[in-house]
């Protein structure tokens, strides 16, 4: 019994007339809305869709969406992204990735891309555009993606399955719940921030203060601003440690001053000490890292940028990627940014990341991140020790 209201047309949607894909679809979204007491669907601007990876969906993933492939039909009706997969899909074989798993990989992304979604892979879709506009209704399902655009830009989405956000994509429509209505996107943690941050010290703080809030909205006070590429990693981590998919910042987010600080349940302040103590706990070992993998999420240009201006003329000792999405990498490559990376001897690496590749059947024991989403997921995903700190300190040279 469907307790959700639906308009005509949804209805012949989910009695199969406009096709099985839209049908099948139609089945999850309803589903999801009569668990969590949606009233009905709303028309949503955008999606972006996880469940890429061959390592994490295998061959009932692969099957399981070349079956929804071949109904034409159905395809997506919204701008949508996809989310990394496990390899680089077009240098997969130069960088060493496993054959038949790259196969695998790159049939996953075809399946999606025959339903209309972008095969332009990243957890940053908003810096490759897919950015929806203030208070649009969304379907996003990546976590620091999510984070990123409920509270960055201001859209309204929930943490959605991948399965959950395809739907969503091919239908335009998702349940109206959760943080799609204002009433719940209030904050209900004052996190009063002591110190001036930099670098590494946003994932620490998104790490400390995911485990305290959960699935919580926590409202920000900081000594100094940061920048867009602070607040993804801040929001990755806080989506790691917790499950938090949206925060606010005083004077900085778009929702902060509506988000009813004064309510909040409970205040907490973070030091020095609270941000040093951290940053210790999420490295793992104190061994010298043999590949720096940086861009979890996927890094902007300007983190490139950076990367090229810290080993231009030298020669890196360790092994290095930057993980971004094939459209930023173009801009790298024309500014010249990746020729300066490779020869220092690192690599600009495309679509994947070091959370969702096969990187444990490298030979690599210990991996380098400046992400503290990387270091909280690598250890139990991928089976390696992990060491946390700025981009400046894990790179080494010869």
């Amino acid at each position: 019994m469907i307790n959700m209201f639906l308009t005509k047309k949804e209805e012949q949607m989910c009695d199969g007339e406009f096709g099985e894909t839209i049908r099948k679809s139609m089945d999850i979204l309803v589903a999801l809305g009569d668990i969590y007491g949606a009233s009905k669907l709303v028309d949503i601007t955008s999606a972006q869709v996880s469940g890429v990876s061959y390592k994490t969906i295998g061959d009932a993933g692969l099957d399981y969406l070349q079956d929804l492939a071949s109904d034409d039909k159905g395809v997506a009706s919204v701008n949508s992204s996809l989310n990394p997969p496990g390899t680089d899909l077009d240098n997969w074989e130069a960088l060493g990735f496993p054959k038949e798993f790259s196969i695998k990989q790159n049939q996953i992304v075809e399946a999606y891309g025959k339903l209309g979604i972008s095969k332009t892979c990243t957890c940053t879709p908003y810096l490759v555009g897919n950015v929806p506009r203030f208070r649009d209704h969304v379907s996003w399902s990546e976590s620091s993606a999510v984070a990123y655009v409920n509270s960055v830009i201001g859209a309204k989405t929930n943490r959605e399955g991948g399965p959950a956000a395809l739907a969503a994509a091919i239908v335009g429509k998702t349940p109206l719940y959760g943080f799609h209505l204002d009433e719940n996107r209030t904050a209900n943690l004052v996190v009063d921030v002591e110190t001036e941050l930099a670098g590494a010290d946003f994932g620490a703080l998104g790490y400390v203060v995911g485990k305290i809030v959960g699935g919580g909205v926590p409202y920000f006070t900081l000594k100094n601003i940061p920048d867009n590429n602070n607040l993804k990693t801040l929001g990755a981590a806080l989506a790691s440690s917790g499950s938090v998919a949206l925060y606010h910042m005083e004077n900085v987010t778009p929702e902060y001053d509506v988000a009813a600080k004064s309510e909040a349940d409970d205040h907490i302040a973070i030091s020095e000490d609270d941000i040093l103590d951290t940053r210790n706990k999420l490295s793992t070992t104190t061994d010298e890292p043999d590949l720096i993998c940086l861009g979890c999420p996927h890094a902007s240009l300007e983190e490139i940028k950076e990367v090229a201006n810290i080993v231009k003329g030298k020669s890196i000792k360790n092994k290095l990627w930057i993980c971004t999405s094939v459209s930023v990498k173009a801009t790298a490559d024309r500014m010249g940014y990746t020729k300066v990376i490779e020869d220092a001897g690192g690599n600009v690496v495309c679509d994947t990341c070091m959370v969702v590749a096969p990187i444990e059947d490298r030979g690599f024991e210990v991996i380098g991140v400046n992400s503290a989403k990387a270091a909280n997921y690598v250890p139990s995903m991928c089976g390696l020790d992990v060491v946390y700190n700025d981009v400046e300190n894990l790179i080494q040279f010869e």
